[in-house]
């Protein structure tokens, strides 16, 4: 872990675009910007890796989501047959698709888990470095617990992600890739037809082969998602906003409402991933937001965890 000396910034985002995710206006959710303060804490310097995890199933021999099978009771209108263990993966599709239809690309594939992350016949051999994947938000927070830990805010988080740098676009600086030198692991090429790997990975990368930022954290862009704490609002940094003066340790709103999906428990996802370009989701941008429901998981979302701090 790494310390995180705190102290106050200005959070969100003003690098709306229309071509997020293929939802005109979602990026309005890192607005307004509005002045944060957050205490000190320890962060991990890295996602939590597929052999750290594997250290706290070994020693609690804890199963997560993806490997439970869905019940009835959950599902009640769901075909029995549908009912297996499995998780969301992120297929190519043959050629090139509009863009305003997510289910073109993702897949819920049976047996798809962290030990498995591209489903059966899968497995973690030589990738030990890599960040665990296919947790859904109880699984991270069981695996804080275990390790004496907790999920970062998503104030801590971005706090942490801008490395002392003031009202940058990325972790890094205003430049994508300053000197063509690639600064994260993010999607080359035509989206969501081939990955080119022009920055040396074409999907999932180990942990920590790109510059860390300036506290020494890795990957606070790309790769993959991270879980934080904080329940999903849309409107939040508005609410913030309207109090007046600044907000110190926020900890989210007291419940989740997401308009685009309003029965959906959402939890904050911060960071991009390997799957992020500006042709159609670009939040490796330092203050722009994500979200997932709080038992879904994938094969870009992951989790580091934090230490300490007011939270």
């Amino acid at each position: 872990m790494v310390w995180i000396p705190g102290g106050e910034f200005s959070m969100g985002s003003d690098a709306a675009c229309e071509n997020l995710c293929g939802l005109p206006g979602v990026t309005r959710d890192a607005l307004p910007i509005h002045r944060v303060y957050v205490d000190g804490f320890w962060m991990d310097k890295t996602d939590v890796t597929n052999e750290r995890f594997q250290e706290f199933v070994n020693a609690t021999g804890y199963v997560t989501i993806a490997e439970r099978a869905p019940t009835q009771e959950e599902f009640p209108t769901a075909p029995p047959e549908n009912l297996v263990a499995g998780s969301t993966v992120f297929t190519p599709t043959p050629g090139p698709v509009p863009l305003n239809n997510h289910f073109q690309w993702w897949r819920y594939q049976h047996g798809a888990n962290w030990r498995h992350p591209e489903g059966p016949g899968t497995d973690l051999r030589g990738k030990e470095k890599y960040p665990v994947v296919h947790i859904a938000y109880p699984d991270a927070v069981a695996y804080a617990k275990w390790a004496g830990k907790r999920l970062p805010t998503e104030a801590e988080w971005e706090f942490a992600a801008r490395g002392a740098l003031s009202g940058k676009t990325y972790a890094w600086g205003d430049d994508l890739h300053p000197g063509g030198k690639w600064m994260a692991n993010i999607y080359q090429g035509q989206f969501p037809v081939k990955d080119t790997g022009e920055d040396g990975f074409a999907g999932i990368a180990p942990v920590a082969q790109f510059p860390p930022n300036g506290y020494g954290l890795y990957d606070m862009a790309g790769n993959v998602w991270q879980w934080c704490s904080d329940w999903y609002r849309r409107d939040y940094y508005e609410q913030l906003a309207a109090a007046g003066g600044i907000a110190r340790n926020p900890q989210g709103p007291e419940t989740p409402f997401d308009p685009l999906e309003p029965t959906e428990k959402k939890r904050v996802h911060r960071g991009g991933s390997f799957l992020c370009t500006d042709q159609y989701c670009t939040r490796y941008m330092v203050g722009t937001r994500g979200k997932g429901e709080i038992t879904t998981g994938s094969n870009h979302l992951g989790f580091r965890c934090v230490k300490g701090g007011a939270a």
